[in-house]
């Protein structure tokens, strides 16, 4: 038995993703075609489509150029352009010749509905003859330019002998128009020309609705693109500086950042102290004290002070950037809803073409000849058009995902809503989850002189405990004092030399007091005590999850003191002292017993669990691992994004049971209609494009469903 085609020998980590926009995908069958094929052309491993996104990533053998890719795409029907470096930049030329169709469509639509008027009226002989030409003349290249969306996708498709829901809409309006200019001709009594124009029109508008809410949606993460720096001032070795577009930076630069000036990479402070707005990326809008040593991001803002910055990470790398593309690549995975709804899609121009030649094959056996024959079976094809089941998941999933990003959190996958709103039970980690995970001194007990000395040394550490005391003081206005001599022994702490005598920050001798430093001046001494606080609304999430029915406990891997403190204070049960294993074992007791946890978690030792989990969440200070392994990742110091997330996501799955439901209401009250005789194709073509806007109008309510979330 031969291999899969998509067999690779090498290392998975050589494998490459290549990222194409595929205008085509106009259903979810689209999705399923595109996933299940692609891996079977040699050196392709797998692809993912975005169906919301209209975009497709592919993981492939290096040796595969994008040719060969873009060529596996066409051979599946396909055409696809590889993504520009910026994927959320401005408006594509597929929107604009969207909203040219549209724009033609509406024209033609409202004249040849202002000349059917007289028709309904009574009009008749050579003024009715008369009018229809009228129609014609204005419909047929109106029909011919608006429909080309559709003209082309079905052509596309059936050049590569498949079928999309776009072959069944293109064969109604033809045969529509088709048979309206045969009754033109003949001086026939009726003819549908705004029939065919109106479905185009309520059809384009549909598409361009859903184009709008895409770019809606990415428009959040575009406008936090548009604010980093397009440029840097890089020092060279003799001191002078240049200019160099933020496309050409590379790693290890030395760059002056001017006050006033966004960052244009990611960064350490080397030199210079100052505040930064820092809103686009943590969400709080308080100015952030950074110094020596501090890492800043592309897009912040330097507010009072120039800074020298050695760079660290540069355009696609940097944290923005990583955002950007993961909100870009979260698509409809193999969710429940989506499932059905790619069946659903798959089955669709089969059914569709066997119940348009039944009616037609019906009604001429029953002796109503091929005119009214014809009229019902292009009635059937055009009311039965899915585009309803068709965007009853991604519409809300885009919509709510959205609206969340908005309120400071990613959600990288849209099947992950769905798994969030079945979550019954919370585990949250305590350090850098419930708490901030960054010890914060306290320095109330210390005068202005200690105060600069203290800075000074704490300046020239990189330990967690010297970053503390530094942020600290600097968002009290402290100056440095110049220390001299400064060395920094592993393990023991800085010692230097200021106004001739010797200064220390050193570990305490009370070793259990492994929060705390000494800092010693001459002869005297005093120690700095620190704390890792909880969030400010950590008790006020807890609470909200509370209130929806999801139960939490805290499940750590710190000691037991500092974890049975945090749980004392929120009032929770915890288990400290957890191991990855252990972790993964609670989720598997809690699974056993028929519970579908949520797993919250930063720590590298929280990847395990965080993929095992029904559904999780970390914050975007977690390792990069915790944050790959997580379903969603929230921004800045609150956790009320957490509880906000299970809301969201319950009333999401609201909206998409209702889609569905007024989808199969829809169909099962229109088809029989149809398929009696009973609508015309003017009235098909209003009944199915209004299916469709109605369930975008439903997924819309989602995005003030979240606004009055948070606020609540």
């Amino acid at each position: 038995m031969n291999a899969p085609a998509s067999i690779f020998n090498g290392d998975e980590a050589e494998l490459v993703s290549t990222r194409f926009t595929v205008p085509g995908m106009r259903c979810a069958g689209c999705i399923g075609k595109i996933e299940r094929e692609l891996p079977k052309t040699p050196g392709i491993i797998a692809a993912r489509a975005n169906f919301s996104a209209k975009r497709v990533a592919i993981r492939h053998d290096p040796a595969i150029d994008e040719d060969r890719l873009t060529q596996a795409l066409r051979d599946l029907g396909f055409e696809a352009q590889r993504l520009a470096d910026n994927p959320l930049g401005v408006e594509t030329e597929e929107r604009k010749s969207l909203m040219r169709a549209l724009g033609v469509a509406g024209f033609g639509m409202m004249n040849v509905m202002l000349l059917s008027v007289s028709i309904w009226s009574g009009a008749d002989g050579p003024t009715r003859d008369l009018f229809h030409w009228l129609s014609a003349l204005i419909a047929m290249p109106v029909i011919a330019y608006s429909g080309r969306p559709f003209f082309a996708s079905a052509w596309m498709a059936l050049s590569h002998r498949r079928t999309n829901m776009d072959v069944p809409i293109s064969i109604g309006v033809i045969l529509a128009t088709a048979l309206s200019l045969y009754e033109t001709i003949t001086g026939g009594g009726h003819a549908y020309f705004e029939s065919a124009v109106m479905l185009l029109f309520f059809l384009l508008a549909g598409r361009a609705l859903d184009a709008e809410m895409r770019t809606r949606t990415r428009a959040g993460i575009g406008a936090l693109l548009g604010r980093m720096g397009k440029s840097a001032s890089v020092i060279s070795p003799d001191g002078s500086t240049r200019r160099v577009a933020a496309a050409d930076l590379e790693p290890g630069m030395l760059v002056l950042v001017a006050a006033g000036e966004a960052m244009a990479a990611d960064g350490e402070v080397t030199e210079g102290t100052s505040a930064i707005d820092n809103a686009m990326l943590t969400g709080e809008s308080a100015p952030e004290p950074v110094g020596p040593g501090a890492v800043v991001h592309a897009g912040a803002i330097n507010l009072s002070a120039p800074l020298r910055i050695r760079l660290t990470r540069v355009a696609e790398d940097t944290a923005l950037a990583e955002i950007a593309r993961l909100m870009d690549e979260a698509g409809q995975s193999r969710s429940h809803y989506v499932r059905i709804a790619d069946r659903a899609s798959r089955l669709y121009a089969p059914v569709v073409h066997s119940l348009a030649l039944l009616a037609f094959v019906g009604w001429m056996i029953a002796g109503a000849g091929w005119h009214q024959s014809l009229t019902i079976a292009i009635a059937v094809l055009i009311i039965t058009c899915p585009c309803a089941m068709g965007l009853a998941v991604p519409a809300a999933q885009v919509v709510a995902s959205g609206a969340l990003l908005k309120r400071g959190l990613l959600v990288k996958d849209g099947s992950a809503l769905e798994r969030l709103a079945e979550c019954d039970i919370a585990l949250l980690d305590k350090t850098g989850t419930l708490t901030l995970g960054e010890p914060r001194a306290d320095i109330a007990a210390l005068d202005a002189e200690t105060r600069t000395v203290a800075l000074g040394l704490a300046q020239a550490s990189r330990h967690p405990l010297s970053r503390g005391l530094a942020a600290a003081l600097l968002r009290e206005g402290v100056e440095p004092a110049v220390i001299d001599n400064v060395r920094e022994t592993s393990g023991t702490g800085l010692t230097g030399q200021w106004h001739g005598q010797e200064v220390a920050l050193e570990r305490p001798e009370d070793t259990a007091q492994s929060l705390a430093a000494c800092l010693r001046i001459g002869e005297s001494t005093q120690t700095i005590t620190f704390a890792d606080p909880l969030r400010g609304d950590a008790a006020a999430t807890i609470a909200a999850l509370q209130a929806e029915g999801v139960g939490a406990s805290i499940l750590s891997g710190d000691r037991a003191a500092p974890v049975e403190a945090v749980a004392r204070a929120l009032g929770l049960e915890a288990t400290a002292e957890a191991s990855p294993q252990a972790k993964l074992a609670a989720l598997e007791a809690l699974k056993a017993q028929g519970r579908r946890p949520l797993m919250v978690g930063d720590g590298l030792n929280d990847g395990p669990a965080l993929a095992a989990a029904h559904a999780s969440i970390a914050p975007g200070t977690a390792s990069d691992a915790s944050q790959q392994a997580a379903d969603a990742v929230f921004i800045g110091e609150k956790l009320m994004p957490v509880a906000l997330a299970i809301r969201v996501a319950r009333r999401t799955m609201r909206i998409v049971r209702e889609n569905f439901g007024f989808s199969i209401a829809y169909n099962m009250l229109a088809v029989p209609l149809a398929l009696f005789g009973l609508v015309t194709p003017l009235i098909a073509a209003i009944a199915m494009s209004v299916s469709s806007l109605v369930v975008v109008a439903n997924s819309l309510r989602l995005a003030r469903s979240a606004k009055t979330s948070a606020r609540e």
